[in-house]
């Protein structure tokens, strides 16, 4: 079963619309931008053979079976090949160096349950502030607010109330 990589025609290998050849169904042409959409759909239709299989470790889209494995990374196209001179460099160590967390996790005092209980919420009203800055010190009981611009008025109905069911 030959690599996926290979196209027809010596088109671009950058080309989206180049054909690719389907290793699970050799009738199968389909174009590059397509492809990773269709292996997914054709392993599905074809469980026993998406398991013989296996992927390239450098590109999802070269499928073949498990004996031409290990020739097809020697010879992948997609290989980076790793130059050890260049990982030894201070400019590369620096490059791929990940910095330590020095982040600490600091024991915290507080306990929310414990001021629910000591500071009882009054429960949240629309159109309703108690808020001790909106409030008027002669009233007591929270005043309506109203925040629109002028020209703007407020509903006088709620919408759900004049629905006829």
């Amino acid at each position: 079963m030959p690599c996926l990589s290979a196209f027809l025609g010596g088109e671009d290998d950058a080309d989206p619309e180049r054909l690719l050849q389907c290793p699970y169904d050799k009738n199968h042409q389909i174009r590059a931008c397509r492809f990773p959409y269709h292996l997914i759909k054709c392993a599905k239709n074809n469980p026993k053979l998406a398991s013989e299989l296996k992927t390239c470790p450098f590109n999802a889209r070269h499928l073949m079976p498990k004996h031409e494995l290990s020739h097809h990374i020697a010879n992948c196209v997609d290989k980076r090949s790793v130059n050890t001179e260049d990982l030894s460099s201070t400019e590369a160590q620096r490059k791929w160096h990940v910095p330590v967390s020095t982040w600490e996790n600091r024991d915290c005092d507080e306990d929310w349950d414990e001021e629910l209980e000591r500071e009882p919420q009054q429960p949240f009203i629309w159109g309703v502030s108690t808020s001790v800055l909106h409030q008027e010190s002669a009233k007591p009981e929270p005043r309506t607010t109203n925040s629109l611009p002028p020209g703007l008025r407020a509903p006088t109905t709620l919408p759900w109330k004049n629905c006829e069911y």
